[in-house]
């Protein structure tokens, strides 16, 4: 084991990494990848813009115009590099924080805006996306997303699953228990733990007294700790990993060892309980940084190409603003649609009781 200089947290020196910080490629025994130019490029530009769309939504709560928000930013490379190892068979269950995987599957950013805005339930199709809605209960989507690969196995598909979670659920029992069902049935899934090392205001140290990945091995399945700043390294060993799990080898644990280098919601102040030299050195592993630093050397990008992506996220950002903004209020009954597939005896009944407490303003 080697100690992290960022934090005193311990990093195993099996890390997989594909480009470092200082946007260097490197090489790793098991697992790599070979990206074109082009395809550099388009990560570079999924990042930019997955960036831009979390930062104009705390815009927007912070000016009142969404309920809450939880930021993605400095986990870009992690969301970015796993959701573009997906296949369009495969599906993915989200917690409330992978905008980049949305994006990913083609999800309209504006329809993340509106759960936030309490103006619908979703707002997207998850059969269309094969992306599940948002998960606000902390590691129920895992239980979710094992019953489902269960599903894929039993109907023989060729597809894998994908659940995410953070550190601070790897705590919580329903994770532990998809653990052993995924394990015992050996289901098609990938756990993608973003380890961005903060429960809210819990460090790691205060949940595991070892590595997040090396948890797998109890359950009886591998486990993989990555560079979660690494867009490279993400997408290398979640596309591998995926693979395995169609041909029926079983489940597999990412640890995806990144940094929350904002608030846990909008509603936390994480200078409460963390020191700025952290955030200060996690700054330099910048996942973009590090992608556009890459470019630069290789001169697989100009300064031309560069402008143009700020271009298109600025583009982005003033049409996301502009149409959340004109999203209707949904009318109040509305909230007693699609709670079940078929009508059911309870919710009419307080669906009548509701609207006959609305009616009582009107007189």
């Amino acid at each position: 084991m080697t100690l992290d200089a960022s934090r005193g947290a311990q990093a195993p020196p099996e890390l997989v990494q594909l480009l470092t910080p200082e946007g260097e490629r490197v090489e790793h025994p098991d697992y790599d990848i070979d990206l074109k130019p082009e395809e550099v490029r388009s990560l570079y530009r999924d990042l930019v813009l997955v960036r831009r769309i979390d930062l104009e939504a705390v815009a927007l709560q912070r000016q009142g115009e969404l309920g809450i928000w939880a930021s993605l930013l400095g986990q870009e490379a992690a969301q970015i590099g796993s959701g573009r190892a997906l296949t369009d068979a495969d599906m993915a269950f989200p917690t409330y924080r992978e905008h980049g995987v949305a994006w990913c599957r083609d999800v309209d950013p504006v329809k993340l805006l509106g759960l936030f805005r309490g103006v619908n339930h979703g707002g997207w199709d998850p059969k269309e996306h094969n992306f599940h809605l948002y998960t606000i209960v902390i590691g129920s989507q895992t239980l979710h997303a094992v019953g489902y690969a269960m599903g894929v196995q039993r109907d023989d598909a060729t597809a894998a699953v994908i659940a995410y979670f953070g550190d601070g659920a790897s705590s919580q029992g329903d994770v532990n228990e998809s653990f052993v069902w995924a394990s015992v049935f050996n289901a098609p899934i990938v756990f993608f733990c973003q380890n961005n090392q903060w429960a809210i205001s819990e460090p790691l140290e205060k949940q595991s007294r070892i590595p997040l990945y090396r948890r797998a091995s109890g359950f009886g399945f591998p486990g993989i700790r990555v560079d979660g700043n690494d867009v490279f390294a993400c997408l290398a060993v979640t596309k591998q990993a995926l693979k395995n799990a169609r041909e029926g080898q079983g489940p597999v644990l990412i640890e995806a060892f990144t940094y929350r280098m904002g608030a846990h919601t909008t509603t936390d102040d994480p200078t409460r309980y963390r020191v700025a030299s952290e955030l200060e050195a996690w700054k330099l592993k910048d996942p973009i940084e590090r992608v556009k630093a890459y470019l630069f050397k290789n001169e697989f990008a100009d300064q031309a190409f560069f402008d143009s992506v700020e271009g298109e996220a600025d583009q982005l950002g003033a049409d996301l603003r502009r149409r959340c903004l004109a999203m209707p209020d949904p009318e109040p009954l509305d909230i007693f649609d699609h709670v079940y597939a078929e009508p059911h005896a309870l919710i009419d009944e307080e669906r009548a009781q509701y609207a006959a407490y609305l009616e009582g303003f009107s007189e």
